[in-house]
C-alpha cells in the first residue's frame, strides 16, 4: 500500500513515503525535505551467518545526478569507492541503529541510502538516518525502534532544527542528535568553543525536535508495517554456563585486574585455553559456544568489578586520568611534530605546511570544495600487537579523522592571518583506548611546535559508562576493555573555555539528561588536567615556522598585468617558477602569492614579478634594450613587455643622419622617459642623458 505522512520540522515539510519504490526490499521509504530526496532500503537474509557479531552493513550513496551535474572524474560516473562524506554518513546511520537489533541476531542486514535529489539547502544525511529507522520499522526485521535524528544549530543565541546548509556557517553549535521517544542514543558534531550547559541544552532541544518524526514512523508502521519475523535468541546450555562459571569466574577476576594491556590479554588468553582443555573431549567440538560464554563472563566480571567493588581494572579512580607524557619537536625535518602518550595509548602528530596549490579538492553534491586543512588518521596493526593487511584508510580511520578534524579546525587561525595549507597526520603507535582524542592532543602540540598561531590549545578525552538499573558509574579516560564492556563511548574535545567537538554512542537504549550532564562535567575536569600536561611541554605556538616550511610572500598587481606574468601559454610564469624554485598563484583581483623553499628564492621571484609589472614613470631613467630600428628612431624595451620610442632626434646631442650610426638591435641604451601619452605610448630620450652627464651641448660627455 502506498502511503505518505508529513510533519513540519524547522519551518519546512518533512515527508516519508512508502509503497511506491523498491517494493521487493524488506522495507523501503522515500524521505523528502524541501527538494532533497533520499531512498532508504533495508533487506535481511533468511539464513543465519556463523559468527559472534551482528552482520549489519550500511551504505550511503550520493549520486551526482541528484545535484544536476555529471561526475568530474575521467569515467564520468560514480566509480565505487565511497567519498569521505559518504563514509562518515554511513557511520552516522550505523551507530544509532546497531544496538537496537536483538542480541544473537545473525541474519545479514543491509541498509542502503541513496540520494536521489539534492536542493543545496537541505543536507541529505539527516534524511538518510530517519529513513533507515523507518524502513526497519516497516520491515519484518526485529528492531527495537523507532529512533529519529535532527541537526541542531544555534544562530545568534537561538536553536534551530535542521538549519539550511547556507546557515550552518553561522552556527556556533552544529550537532546531530539521534534519540528514541524517551532518551538520546547518539550525538555527533562540533561547536565554536561553547560551555557544557549550552551543549546539554542543544542536545535536549534536538531530543524534543525529533518527537514528531517518531510519531510519523509509528503512524506509517501502523498503516503499512508487516509483522516481525520470529526470532528466538540462541539459548546457552545452562549446565555448560554453570560449569564454566564455577571454573572461570575467580581466575577471570584475578586476570582482568592485570594493569598492563598485553600482560592482561595474555593472561586471559592462556586462562581460556587452559579451562577449555580442562573440559575434556565431550566439549572439544563446542569451542565457539564455550568461548562465547567466556566473553560474556569476562564482560560480567569487569562490570561487577566497577559496580559492586568500585574498582577499575587498572586500579584508577573513576575520574582519574592515566599518566601523561608530552614531547614536541620529535622529528627534525617535518614542519612540526609532537608525541603524546596517555597510559598505553601513544600518538605521533606530524605537521606539514603548504601553499594554496596544496589544498584538497573535493567533489561533493554541493559542488567543488577546496579544503585548506586536512587531518589524516592512521591506525597500523602493530599499535595493538596484531598483524593484518595494510591497505587504504578504513571507515574507522576516516571516522576518527573526521572527529579530530572538527575538534581542531575551530581554533585554527583565519586564512588572512596564516595563509598556509595545513596537513596533520596522526600515527597511532600504541592503542589502549581513545586514540582519536590522543590524535587531537598530539595534533595541537604539533601545530604549536610548527609555529601555527592557533587561537587556543585543545585536548580530548573519552568517557565511559557502566549502568545497572539505578547503579550508574561514569568513567574518565576509558581503556579499550572498558569501552568493550561498558554502555557508552563519549568523546569530548575542547579548550579550557568550552567544547569544540563531541561524539557519543550509547550501547543501551537511551541515556538520561542527568547522566549526560554528569559525564560532560567529569569530561571537562579531565580535559583541563590534560591541557595542563600539554602546556607543560609547549605553552604557546612558536614565534617562527620551521625553516623547512615554504615561505609564502604576497604582492598585489594591477589585474591588467596578470596576463604579462602568465605570458603566452603560461611561458613566463613557468620560467619564473623554474628559475626561482617557487610556486606562484594569481587570483583575478591581482593578488600574487609566491611559495618558496627559502626567503631568497621568494625574493628573487618577487623581483622578477616586480620587473614585469613595473610601470614606467615620466622623468625616470632606464637601462633599456634596443629591440627594433626604424628610419625615424629606435624602439627600446625599458621594462619587460614595455617598449618606448627614442626618436632619431633624441639619440644624440648632434644631428644624426641614420639611426644605425648610433645604435644597433640588441644594444643597451640608457634612456629617460619624456612623456607617456593617453594611449600609453612612451617617448624616450638618450640625448637628455648625454646632456645631463656631459654638461656640454656638443654631447661629448666631457665636463
Amino acid at each position: 500500500m502506498e502511503k505518505t505522512v508529513k510533519t513540519e520540522i524547522g519551518g519546512r515539510t518533512l515527508s516519508i513515503q512508502t509503497g511506491k519504490l523498491a517494493k521487493q526490499a524488506s522495507g523501503a521509504v522515500l524521505v523528502q525535505y524541501g527538494e532533497t530526496m533520499v531512498l532508504v532500503t533495508v533487506v535481511s537474509s533468511k539464513d543465519e551467518r556463523p559468527g559472534d557479531f551482528l552482520p549489519l552493513t550500511v551504505e550511503y550513496q550520493e549520486k551526482i545526478y541528484a545535484a544536476g551535474r555529471i561526475p568530474g572524474n575521467y569515467f564520468r560516473r560514480e566509480i565505487g569507492r565511497p567519498s569521505e562524506k559518504e563514509t562518515l554518513t554511513a557511520r552516522l546511520i550505523d551507530r544509532p541503529i546497531r544496538p537496537l537489533f536483538p542480541k544473537g541476531y545473525r541474519s545479514e542486514i543491509q541498509v542502503i541510502a541513496t540520494v536521489l535529489s539534492m536542493d543545496m539547502e537541505n543536507d541529505p544525511d539527516i534524511l538518510a538516518m530517519i529513513g533507515a529507522s523507518t524502513a526497519l520499522e516497516l520491515s519484518d526485521i526485529p528492531f527495537a525502534g523507532p529512533i529519529a535524528s535532527v541537526r541542531v544549530g544555534r544562530i545568534n543565541g537561538e536553536f534551530v532544527a535542521n538549519p539550511p546548509i547556507c546557515d550552518c556557517e553561522n552556527c556556533d553549535i552544529n550537532i546531530i542528535v539521534a534519540g528514541s521517544r524517551t532518551g538520546v542514543v547518539m550525538v555527533e558534531g562540533g561547536s565554536d568553543v561553547v560551555g557544557e550547559e549550552d551543549m546539554l541544552e542543544a542536545i535536549y532541544f534536538g531530543h524534543q525536535a525529533i518527537q514528531p518524526i517518531i510519531d510519523l514512523q509509528l503512524e506509517l508502521k501502523e498503516a503499512c508495517g508487516v509483522p516481525k519475523r520470529a526470532f528466538d535468541p540462541p539459548e546457552k546450555d545452562p549446565e555448560l554456563v554453570r560449569l564454566i562459571e564455577d571454573k572461570a569466574r575467580e581466575p577471570f577476576r584475578a586476570a582482568v585486574v592485570t594493569p598492563a594491556k598485553v600482560a592482561r590479554n595474555n593472561a586471559l588468553r592462556n586462562l581460556k585455553m587452559e579451562i577449555f582443555e580442562s573440559l575434556g573431549e565431550d566439549y572439544a567440538d563446542r569451542r565457539d559456544e564455550v568461548y562465547a560464554i567466556f566473553d560474556e563472563l569476562q564482560k560480567a566480571v569487569c562490570r561487577d568489578l566497577i559496580l559492586k567493588e568500585a574498582r577499575r581494572i587498572d586500579n584508577r579512580r573513576f575520574d582519574e586520568i592515566r599518566p601523561i607524557t608530552c614531547e614536541v619537536g620529535t622529528l627534525p625535518r617535518p614542519h612540526g611534530s609532537a608525541l603524546f602518550t596517555r597510559g598505553e595509548t601513544q600518538v605521533l602528530g606530524v605537521l606539514t605546511l603548504g601553499s594554496g596549490q596544496d589544498e584538497q579538492r573535493v567533489e561533493t553534491l554541493s559542488g567543488e570544495e577546496f579544503r585548506p586543512f586536512m587531518l589524516h588518521y592512521n591506525f597500523p596493526p602493530y599499535s595493538v600487537g596484531e598483524t593484518r593487511r595494510i591497505g587504504g584508510p578504513s571507515r574507522r580511520d576516516i571516522g576518527h579523522g573526521g572527529l579530530s578534524t572538527r575538534a581542531i579546525e575551530k581554533v585554527l587561525p583565519d586564512k588572512e592571518d596564516f595563509d598556509y595549507t595545513i596537513r596533520l597526520v596522526s600515527e597511532v603507535l600504541e592503542s589502549n583506548g581513545s586514540s582519536s582524542m590522543g590524535t587531537v592532543c598530539s595534533g595541537i602540540m604539533a601545530l604549536m611546535d610548527g609555529g601555527v598561531p592557533i587561537k587556543a590549545p585543545v585536548a580530548g578525552i573519552a568517557m565511559g559508562l557502566v549502568k545497572d538499573d539505578d547503579n550508574v558509574v561514569v568513567l574518565s579516560d576509558i581503556l579499550g576493555d572498558e569501552d568493550h564492556t561498558g554502555d557508552m563511548d563519549f568523546k569530548v574535545a575542547g579548550t579550557s573555555e568550552g567544547i569544540t567537538a563531541l561524539q557519543m554512542d550509547i550501547k543501551i537504549h537511551e541515556l538520561s539528561k542527568d547522566i549526560l550532564a554528569k559525564a560532560l562535567e567529569q569530561a571537562r575536569q579531565g580535559r583541563l588536567h590534560i591541557l595542563s600536561k600539554m602546556t607543560e611541554a609547549i605553552e604557546a605556538p612558536r614565534e617562527n615556522i620551521s625553516p623547512y616550511a615554504p615561505a609564502i610572500m604576497t604582492v598585489e598587481i594591477k589585474p591588467d598585468k596578470i596576463r604579462e606574468i602568465i605570458g603566452p601559454g603560461g611561458k613566463t610564469i613557468r620560467m619564473i617558477q623554474s628559475e626561482t624554485n617557487t610556486r606562484i598563484e594569481i587570483d583575478d583581483s591581482g593578488l600574487v602569492k609566491v611559495a618558496a623553499v627559502s626567503k631568497e628564492d621568494g625574493d628573487a621571484a618577487l623581483k622578477m614579478i616586480g620587473d614585469i609589472t613595473m610601470e614606467p614613470e615620466v622623468g625616470q631613467v632606464y637601462d633599456g634594450k634596443v629591440v627594433r630600428i626604424m628610419d625615424f628612431g629606435a624602439f627600446v624595451q625599458i621594462l619587460p613587455g614595455t617598449d618606448g620610442l627614442c626618436h632619431i632626434s633624441q639619440l644624440a646631442t648632434h644631428r644624426v643622419s641614420s639611426v644605425s650610426d648610433i645604435v644597433k638591435e640588441g644594444d643597451t641604451l640608457k634612456v629617460k622617459v619624456l612623456e607617456i601619452n593617453r594611449d600609453g605610448k612612451i617617448r624616450l630620450s638618450h640625448k637628455a642623458i648625454l646632456e645631463e652627464e656631459g654638461g656640454r651641448p656638443d654631447g661629448s660627455g666631457r665636463k
